[in-house]
């Protein structure tokens, strides 16, 4: 029978322990020092560690600490104690990686890898950034109020589970804000609360369809609409814009080997994102009877057409008719303030009953005291008020931003975005290449995004840049936009 190794490695008895201020607890380093031990093979599975006392003296520590490293250590599996002593366990190690055997990539991140963003998450400037809203003109105040009531209306019995679908109280303000201001056809029962209009947009992914599923898509469109389609492994079926919205023909919605009618149609069709084009009623009225037909589902993302700039709001595609086949998302990231976190999604009636359950299965529910503040602040008219505030102020910036490019521009361009929201898209001559332009501006702190990088298949047309007004000062608009010229000419392709 041959006889397990007794010492560790002489390196490891050797080399002294941190007893420095500042160093961590003995019994953290020994446990750190034998499990790194194993783990990188140099302590064979059966070898057999020394006695506690020995050890404690080669290392000049206390031998309460050694034990207690070794309690962890066969606590943990990586040792196990016998008659004899301690000895190092069994364990299964993958082969080590090296540069010709990288660990292949797992199937979900070979499913996302078209997902580019837009812009740099690390850059942290909001000047000229779209879908950012005027945070230092929000009623910090009242809404502190609001908090507060609702923290001491809710007690300590608010810090628990809630309904996962969303305080009702606030599900019931929701339907009556978006029956007078949307013209939504809903009752409180078909609002689902959600966190943001993205997790919104992923449970719609997740509730109907299955992987292989067709799902169209506008381009130039929202980002986040395409991630969340990859996500669910749907083929992505990138549909043009023109001036009258998203552009859709009898021939598209035949069956194309391999691939199906769509099962999902994403639109913004109130304000489109990011060009601003809206919906015509003929074609939201031809795109509810063919999904009808079909039997596709709308998802209709309302992302700020609560800042309408001229005339009367445009109603809501999911109001047109009834039981039209809509799934209405929208959020309060833009018309509160992003860190909220709190959107909705609201459920056809046809799919409620089929979808109450496996919602109340998907999702927990939370935030609860700023639902229940958020309910107070739509209903005590707090929420109007500052709609119509922003309102205001939103229109003014648009138009100052429309003076200064008139002004300052001096590169071929037109500008899109209707008059609704919170930015503008100017388009300029492939010459001028939209990516290069922004680069170089987020350099001087101004943060545009390329039109480009919205287009799943982008051609000439899609290139300019998207110009957030909602956070940046009207007097800024004059220097930024010289600015903008200057880096536009300077990028230019002879």
């Amino acid at each position: 029978m041959t006889t397990a190794p007794t010492l560790l490695p002489q390196a490891l008895l050797e080399a002294p322990l941190r007893k420095d201020s500042g160093a961590p607890p003995m019994q953290r380093q020994l446990h750190h020092r034998i499990k790194e031990t194993i783990l990188d093979g140099r302590l064979a599975p059966g070898s057999r560690l020394p006695g506690s006392r020995a050890l404690a003296e080669a290392l000049s520590i206390s031998r309460n600490t050694v034990t207690a490293a070794y309690d962890l250590l066969a606590a943990e599996g990586y040792v196990e104690p016998d008659r004899q002593g301690t000895r190092v366990a069994t364990l299964s190690r993958p082969p080590p990686r090296t540069e010709r055997n990288p660990s292949p990539a797992p199937a979900t991140a070979l499913r996302l890898r078209h997902i580019q963003p837009s812009a740099p998450r690390s850059d942290a400037s909001t000047t000229l950034r779209p879908g950012v809203p005027a945070l230092s003109h929000f009623p910090l105040a009242a809404w502190r109020r609001a908090v507060d009531r609702a923290i001491r209306r809710g007690g300590p019995s608010a810090l628990g589970y809630g309904d996962p679908l969303g305080e009702p109280v606030l599900r019931a303000a929701i339907a009556r804000h978006l029956g007078v201001a949307r013209g939504v056809r809903c009752e409180p029962a078909q609002v689902i609360i959600t966190e943001g209009a993205q997790e919104a947009l992923t449970l719609c992914v997740r509730l109907l369809t299955n992987p292989g599923d067709t799902a169209w898509v506008e381009d130039p469109g929202y980002r986040g609409a395409k991630a969340a389609m990859h996500a669910g492994d749907l083929h992505i079926a990138p549909m043009r814009i023109d001036a009258d919205g998203l552009v859709v023909a009898e021939s598209d919605w035949k069956s194309r080997p391999p691939h199906s009618p769509p099962r999902l149609i994403y639109s913004t069709p109130s304000h489109q994102y990011p060009t601003g084009a809206v919906l015509t009623v003929a074609r939201r009225l031809e795109l509810i009877a063919q999904a009808r037909r079909h039997g596709a589902w709308i998802i209709e993302d309302d992302y700020d057409s609560e800042f309408r700039h001229a005339g009367e709001s445009i109603g809501a595609m999911q109001g047109l008719v009834a039981q039209a086949p809509v799934l209405y998302v929208g959020t309060f990231s833009k018309t509160m303030f992003p860190s909220l976190r709190l959107g909705f999604l609201v459920l056809p009636a046809a799919l409620l009953a089929a979808l109450q359950t496996p919602l109340e299965e998907m999702l927990r529910g939370g935030h609860r005291y700023e639902q229940l503040a958020l309910a107070e602040f739509i209903e005590s008219g707090q929420f109007s008020r500052h709609l119509g505030r922003m309102r205001r102020l939103y229109r003014d910036r648009q138009q100052a931003l429309r003076e200064a490019m008139a002004r300052h521009m001096q590169v071929p361009h037109t500008i899109e975005g209707g008059h609704c929201g919170l930015h503008l898209t100017v388009r300029l001559p492939a010459q001028y290449p939209d990516r290069k332009i922004a680069e170089a501006a987020r350099r001087y702190g101004i943060s545009p995004y390329p039109l480009s990088g919205f287009a799943l298949q982008p051609g000439p047309e899609d290139n300019g840049l998207v110009l957030g007004y909602g956070n940046t000062s009207a007097e800024l608009f004059e220097p930024l936009v010289r600015r903008l010229s200057q880096l536009a000419r300077a990028a230019e392709i002879a």
